[in-house]
């Protein structure tokens, strides 16, 4: 767990940083583009200005050679050259002066179509070792006649130069303030996560025997503490889930153990002295309705344990009412008989419900089995249903004493048995018929409760949804 909450920090203290790096390149390259845009546009409204002061210098002698009657000076407010360069060209492209204080020229170009014919036309061009400029051309008409290519131009490369002048310098400063930045958001990121360490650290320390403790929920922020509340609840049911598991155990082995000890008894009994073969029937019989018994119980706690574990699956079908309730009242029709008991149904023509047979078959038959069970010898039982609504309602009530409301609400739990049942061995079951059958039918979205009936005994109804 520590080292799960350390990975996170490095990932969020990286995310952090990425994010931040991520911003950071965004904005340099865009203001170096807007940068480089800018500096451009200043160089080119400069050449421009230097191309009209060197249309205002240039004077043709007699003899059609041109020369400047004044010196050109580099522009005061220029930050991008020291001297200019240019080119007096005639219109057949003969050059005709050239600025050659700089030790190199403009290279040899003859005009192009329309070069500065209809304004200034502007241009990428180089020198003649390869510098990259920005050329500006103009043709012009001076006295006496003479017709003649202006071309101006200024290297580009000190704008280039001061871009990444800018983007270094920019980049060495903010290197350092990412590194600030990777240390602030490592310790912001360590003193948030605190808490979740110290959460960590308890759940590492907690066993079975330590499921009563539960994390802290005051003194952190409302998000850890929602955290909190939601580990709690989980350590809650598992609590409950470790309870119920070790009520099964001590159950599960009392049920056993009580009918092989007495299949022991039985036989021990048997074997002390010699006896007649009707006497060895009697025998063989009690232990055989001990074996019966553990059958019964066996295959109970497998349907427990399938319905626990959530394995249990439906298999729908429709099926009609009326055959759903003669099924089950068939099963028991039996035992009822041998304690000359009647079951009567009534009601449910015309309904059908979409369930899965067999669970909801057995729901019923544990349901009568303990109708039939708690009614006297000669007693009643009745059977119906009915449409409620959107649903269908069966209610199976029975002749015996009937429980409390207070006994009625725990006999769904596991291993619960109340009334007779709890003090008469005879009537003392596993006490999971009634949980099974809850389980059964409300995973077919329906509800089970048990009343006292009107007439002094129990009725216990089972609400199922139609589709």
């Amino acid at each position: 767990m520590a080292v799960t909450v350390r990975r996170l920090k490095v990932r969020l203290t990286l995310t952090f940083l990425g994010l931040v790096t991520a911003t950071v390149l965004v904005f340099v390259v865009g203001t170096a583009v807007v940068m480089d845009t800018q500096l451009r546009g200043e160089l080119r409204r400069q050449v421009v200005l230097d191309l009209a002061t060197l249309e205002s210098v240039v004077v043709f002698d007699g003899y059609g050679h041109p020369y400047l009657r004044a010196e050109l000076t580099p522009p005061v407010d220029s930050r991008y050259t020291v001297d200019r360069y240019f080119d007096i060209l005639a219109p057949t492209g003969e050059l005709l002066y050239r600025a050659d204080r700089l030790g190199v020229g403009l290279r040899d170009e003859p005009p192009q179509p329309g070069e500065g014919v209809d304004g200034v036309t502007e241009r990428e061009s180089s020198l003649e070792d390869g510098t990259p400029v920005l050329l500006a051309s103009r043709v012009r008409t001076f006295e006496g006649g003479h017709q003649a290519l202006l071309r101006m131009a200024y290297p580009t490369g000190p704008v280039s130069q001061r871009v990444r002048d800018w983007v270094v310098d920019t980049l060495l400063s903010l290197g350092v303030m990412l590194l600030i930045a990777a240390v602030a958001a490592w310790e912001l990121t360590r003193r948030a996560l605190r808490p979740i360490d110290a959460m960590a650290a308890q759940v590492e320390q907690m066993s079975a025997r330590h499921l009563h403790e539960r994390l802290p929920v005051t003194g952190v922020d409302e998000e850890l503490a929602g955290l909190a509340r939601v580990f709690n609840g989980l350590l809650d049911r598992i609590a409950r889930a470790v309870d119920r598991l070790k009520r099964f155990t001590a159950e599960a082995s009392h049920e056993l153990r009580t009918p092989l000890a007495a299949m022991r008894v039985v036989g021990e009994v048997g074997l002390e002295r010699s006896r007649t073969p009707e006497e060895y029937r009697e025998v063989i019989g009690s232990m055989l309705e001990d074996v019966d018994r553990i059958t019964r119980l066996a295959d109970t706690l497998l349907d427990l344990a399938r319905v626990d574990a959530g394995g249990a699956t439906l298999r729908l079908e429709r099926v009609a009412v009326p055959r759903l309730l003669a099924d089950a009242v068939d099963v028991v029709a039996v035992l009822a008989e041998e304690r000359r008991q009647t079951v009567t149904v009534t009601g449910g023509e015309g309904l059908e419900v979409t369930v899965d047979p067999l669970r909801l078959h057995q729901a019923l038959v544990n349901v009568l089995h303990n109708a039939v069970k708690f009614s006297p010898i000669d007693g009643a039982i009745r059977v119906s249903a009915a449409r409620d609504g959107d649903g269908v309602v069966l209610a199976i009530v029975d002749s015996g004493p009937g429980v409390s409301e207070e006994q009625a609400a725990g006999l769904f739990d596991q291993f619960v048995q109340a009334g007779a049942a709890a003090d008469d061995p005879p009537l003392r079951g596993a006490g999971l018929g009634l949980w099974i059958a809850r389980a059964a039918v409300e995973a077919h979205g329906g509800r089970i409760t048990l009343d006292r009936a009107d007439t002094g005994g129990a009725v216990v109804r089972i609400r199922l949804p139609l589709s």
